[in-house]
């Protein structure tokens, strides 16, 4: 790859944000636009070495990232407070001459610990599209399009057919009220047939978002390994 100084990422004739900015505010759902740090922003989007173009780059260059649905689901941008930005949440350094793209960059992580990920071809699927991790499946799972599109289908009110199974009465006013650099740890987990059978009635707390998809990707790990 060539490597692309921040002038030339953020300098375009059509940016990103001002369609992206007036769909956030047409949104069918909440939408709770995090604010962007200038200097964090600007060095996530280097390290990304995407254009604010971009839909992705005109997240990050101008949001800390969006809180959906009542604290849903977290579109990453460019980090707020303990909440990551794109770059950090994908351990992606200062760009080199040569780098190649991630197998998977994450843009976006579920209150239960779920992820969106961008398919750079280390996930099922055709390379650029979106797909999820489930805390229930353990699991990739290829959903078709690229990340504007899945933007736009968050912004649509998408999320509701989605997590129909995953979701429990009074889900709502559990989960706007954690900050945005948190999940809910489950337990019995959701990929436990207890876990499935009545997410009301499991215990539920606060983690760190990071901590909480580790656990979810360390537990796939031993799932996948061999019986020795």
């Amino acid at each position: 790859m060539t490597v692309r100084n921040i002038d030339e990422l953020i300098d375009t004739d059509d940016p990103a944000w001002p369609e992206l900015a007036g769909k956030i505010s047409d949104s069918a759902i909440p939408v709770e636009v995090l604010p962007a740090t200038p200097a964090r922003a600007r060095d996530a989007l280097y390290r990304l070495q995407v254009t604010a173009r971009s839909v992705l780059g005109g997240l990050v260059l101008n949001t800390g990232g969006l809180v959906v649905d009542h604290g849903w689901l977290r579109i990453l941008g460019g980090g707020h407070g303990d909440l990551p930005d794109v770059a950090t949440m994908n351990r992606m350094a200062d760009p080199e001459p040569g780098r190649e793209s991630p197998g998977a960059l994450v843009v976006a992580v579920d209150v239960l610990g779920g992820m969106f990920a961008i398919n750079g071809g280390a996930l099922p699927g055709n390379p650029g599209g979106i797909c999820y991790f489930g805390p229930d499946t353990l699991a990739w799972q290829p959903l078709g399009g690229g990340h504007s599109s899945f933007v736009d289908w968050v912004l649509r009110g998408g999320l509701e057919d989605f997590y129909a199974d995953l979701r429990w009465d009074g889900w709502a006013a559990e989960t706007e009220n954690l900050p945005p650099d948190q999940g809910l740890a489950i337990y019995p987990p959701l990929w436990s047939a207890e876990g499935r059978g009545d997410i009301a009635a499991t215990s539920r707390r606060g983690c760190p978002l990071p901590e909480l998809t580790a656990q979810h990707l360390d537990t796939a790990g031993q799932m996948a390994e061999p019986p020795r």
